[in-house]
């Protein structure tokens, strides 16, 4: 008894799947841009440029993940009451200076509290 071989590949389940796969990206793509946020990004100011007179508030946050505000260091369950406290002074908004060792959860919680706090602008730079 001789099998006979068969040739020909059905690409028909093949085509099924991609027509699926494509209309699932067809309606996700949209919601995709959506989503994050809208980040405005400034232009290079040099330092010696920058007037100590604006209405600024800055806070470093130094390699320990220490919050310096005006010399003086705040404790990071003070610091929403700080800023708080400080937003109605600077209303420009806020200046982060963030030291190049400095941990990413310091700084996102310090954006974090300046966002409850009312301050919309929030600048980032690297000391």
């Amino acid at each position: 008894m001789k099998r006979q071989t068969f040739n020909e590949i059905n690409i028909t389940p093949l085509t099924d799947i991609f027509l699926v796969l494509l209309i699932l990206m067809m309606v996700i793509a949209p919601i995709l841009d959506q989503q994050g946020l809208s980040l405005a990004v400034p232009e290079f100011v040099n330092e010696n440029d920058i007037s100590k007179e604006n209405k600024i508030l800055t806070v470093t946050v130094d390699e320990n993940g220490k919050y310096i505000i005006n010399s003086n260091e705040i404790p990071e369950e003070s610091l929403f009451e700080t800023l708080k406290e400080n937003a109605k002074n600077y209303p420009e908004g806020l200046l982060i200076q963030a030291n190049g060792q400095s941990d990413h959860q310091s700084v996102v919680s310090l954006m974090d509290n300046a966002r409850n706090a009312g301050i919309t602008s929030i600048s980032i730079v690297e000391i």
